[in-house]
């Protein structure tokens, strides 16, 4: 059986959910991941490979110019035949956007599973038929997956078969960060304490907080790593002690953590950061180091309020708290209590509780059970 995944996420963009989680599932099956289309060809045509991960991804290459109707009908002619040439017989169907609930190449899928890991109605330039979309999808699932517990909470009562599975953590690769000894040129000419924030960089961070504390407290120095979208990079705050590093891969992330003494998220607090709930919580606190956030409600419930992340909802709590976490008394024993939280969660561990549901999902509509490996397994 394949897995065919419509996303809005491009695979080689930022390493989060969706890749921990197809990756995974591609030792037990086919995956198919299809990305959103790029307009720049003469005639339509897939691009198509297959990556370290065993994953396909495939991505439409489409005539600009083309009206919606006829982009929905150019790429299910192209998936068609794509499916025909792979014999794509029995498959589920598995969704990150609403969006490309039009794309329907002729198969019926085996079962319908929509992973909400966002809120993408609230995101900036969303699509006006996004909400609509998400009903019509939520209705022909069998399955929904939410990314974190403020999403489950709102859409708990709109689908009778749903599943909370907040953001997992591949505990081994961050906890190399703890005693890496590696230089890197970009950080050698950056002075301590370096606080360190890893992510897409967009309307979801508050970037005068961000310039505040900065003006504040000149010798700290702050480090973003990460593409800049949907919003101008002129209007990022420029400061002598604010350092853009750009995106890296998330084989080096470890690498750049390791050189920080304190991680941060300074989320805005708005519409789009509603119900976000950062993969790179635990990722930050698996690598060891400390954390700062702004109050959002899913790193607020489950880390913040045992203690092992630090709350600030202004520019000088903010200030206060990074203090806090570069002088934390007992650090040994915080990072017992962070290695405990941990434990009890992996991207492993999700994957396999995801698998149990889709085969009780099969089984109860008389399909054949979804073979399973050990490789999934931790």
């Amino acid at each position: 059986m394949d897995i065919v995944c419509y996303s809005h996420l491009r695979w080689n963009f930022v390493y989060q959910r969706p890749q921990h989680l197809l990756s995974r599932f591609a030792r037990s099956f086919r995956v198919l991941f299809i990305e959103e289309p790029v307009f720049d060809a003469e005639k339509a045509y897939l691009d198509n490979h297959q990556n370290e991960d065993k994953v396909w991804v495939i991505v439409p290459h489409l005539p600009a110019g083309l009206s919606d109707p006829e982009t929905t009908v150019t790429q299910n002619g192209l998936l068609k035949d794509f499916f025909d040439f792979f014999g794509v017989k029995e498959f589920i169907a598995w969704y990150y956007t609403p969006m490309a609930t039009g794309l329907n190449p002729s198969f019926t899928p085996s079962l319908v599973i929509y992973d909400c890991m966002d809120e993408l109605s609230a995101f900036k330039n969303a699509p006006a038929a996004i909400k609509k979309r998400e009903t019509e999808l939520m209705e022909k699932a069998d399955i929904v997956f939410t990314g974190g517990n403020s999403l489950y909470q709102a859409k708990k009562n709109k689908h009778s078969n749903i599943y909370l599975f907040p953001s997992s953590i591949d505990h081994h690769h961050f906890e190399k960060a703890r005693s890496m000894e590696v230089d890197l040129p970009d950080l050698q000419e950056i002075p301590s304490p370096r606080i360190g924030f890893v992510g897409v960089i967009d309307e979801r961070m508050d970037i005068d907080l961000l310039d505040a504390i900065a003006a504040k407290k000149p010798d700290w120095h702050f480090i973003l790593i990460g593409p800049v979208v949907k919003i101008d990079p002129a209007s990022l705050p420029q400061r002598q002690n604010i350092h853009y590093l750009g995106a890296k891969s998330y084989k080096e992330l470890p690498f750049y953590i390791s050189k920080w003494q304190v991680a941060m998220m300074p989320f805005a607090i708005n519409e789009s950061t509603r119900f976000i709930s950062p993969t790179k919580t635990p990722e930050y606190l698996a690598a060891g180091k400390p954390v700062v956030s702004t109050p959002i409600h899913d790193v607020v419930k489950g880390y913040g309020d045992k203690g092992l992340v630090y709350i600030a909802d202004s520019p000088l709590q903010f200030i206060i708290e990074i203090q806090n976490a570069l002088y934390m008394p007992d650090r040994v024993k915080w990072l017992k209590a962070v290695d405990s939280v941990l434990s009890q969660n992996s991207w492993d561990n999700t994957v396999e509780k995801m698998l149990f549901i889709i085969n009780g999902a099969l089984y109860n509509s008389n399909q054949k059970a979804v073979p399973q490996k050990e490789g999934v397994y931790v």
